[in-house]
């Protein structure tokens, strides 16, 4: 297991930023009745998204939180000292997105740029890789950057996936703060690599004209080689199995008192799973807010979008995260807030 802390790093803010157009899955066509689109927003609870127009990437959607938390944080440009782009849906495959945030955002050419392209878990894993770069005060402050559009990504006459992610950019400040503390755990299992898959485009299978080709699947979804496949099945054991018990496992490491935890952020998959693993952990519905009635599951971008949207003040609030999926992967951290936090969330 994965379990460590990194000390002396605080969260001082966080901006979510969301396109302006809803889509509403009542009004979604690939159901073919009422009926079935109230089953499905019963189960998944997710009863709207929102989607990004042509023009507008992932970059855009981060750039215009960040622009927001610099400007309510009064931090200087100047001052920041590393940017991690954590996301599935660069700009171009090169140069890294993170690259051309700095200058769009106006950052010094001294400012450490690199991306992570990591989906679900990506929150905290960019949590812990900003954390580890702050963490002896050599670099004081940086931008953790997460976000995905997947609307460009999912096939809209596949049921499995369109109607389940939306799309959304989010910025995180976090600054070198002595008594500052966060407890992880990290955890991957490549061998469930194909049940969250994007199969054609990358080197291993190169794109080609057939890539395109939209082919029906025995449940009559239609998506190409381009397009997101999730193993529906595979994915929600294991998110009621493995990560309830990497959960508890943290958990118990940590001697963590789940009473004395206000909120666990829970990645937004899907609300009939995510209850399951709350009432496996004994946790009560105050514990576990939910964005994806609204904004649908955002990938790497759900807890920072449930905790923007929540707008509440976190201040001596003790947290925990937990983001898993693609991958497979899973990971978890523990933190409080001492002082009040930038919590917001905009549109683009």
């Amino acid at each position: 297991m994965a379990l460590f802390s990194i000390e002396n790093v605080r969260i001082a803010g966080v901006v979510s930023a969301v396109p302006p157009h809803i889509v509403n899955n009542l009004e979604n066509d690939l159901f073919s009745t009422r009926e079935e689109a109230e089953k499905f927003i019963s189960v998944t609870g997710i009863a709207e998204k929102r989607h990004v127009d042509s023009k507008t990437c992932t970059s855009d959607l981060c750039i215009k939180a960040a622009n927001d938390l610099l400007e309510k944080l009064n931090w200087q440009k100047e001052d920041i000292d590393i940017v991690v782009m954590v996301t599935q849906t660069p700009d171009y495959p090169v140069p890294n997105t993170s690259i051309i945030i700095q200058d769009k955002l106006g950052l010094p050419k001294s400012t450490v740029c690199f991306d992570v392209p990591l989906g679900c878990s990506g929150y905290i894993y960019g949590l812990s890789i900003l954390s580890n770069f702050l963490q002896n005060g050599q670099l004081k402050k940086g931008l953790l950057l997460v976000g995905d559009t997947l609307s460009k990504q999912c096939s809209p006459l596949d049921k499995a996936t369109y109607p389940l992610f939306g799309d959304a950019g989010t910025a995180t400040a976090l600054q070198y703060s002595v008594g500052g503390k966060m407890d992880f755990n990290l955890w991957s299992d490549g061998s469930g690599f194909e049940d969250i898959i994007v199969p054609e485009g990358g080197y291993r299978k190169p794109f080609t004209e057939e890539s395109l080709v939209l082919k029906e699947d025995k449940d009559g979804n239609k998506r190409s080689g381009i397009n997101t496949y999730m193993n529906g099945t595979n994915v929600f054991s294991f998110g009621i199995g493995t990560v309830t018990q990497e959960l508890k496992k943290f958990i118990e490491h940590f001697q963590i008192d789940k009473e004395q935890i206000k909120y666990f952020y829970f990645h937004q998959a899907n609300r009939f799973m995510n209850d399951m693993i709350r009432k496996k952990l004994k946790l009560t519905t105050e514990q576990v807010p939910y964005s994806l009635d609204k904004y649908g599951n955002t990938s790497s971008a759900t807890i920072p979008v449930t905790m923007t949207k929540q707008d509440t003040n976190l201040e001596n609030t003790e947290v925990v995260m937990c983001g898993f999926g693609v991958g497979l992967s899973i990971g978890i951290v523990r933190m409080k807030f001492e002082e009040g936090i930038i919590n917001d969330l905009i549109e683009y």
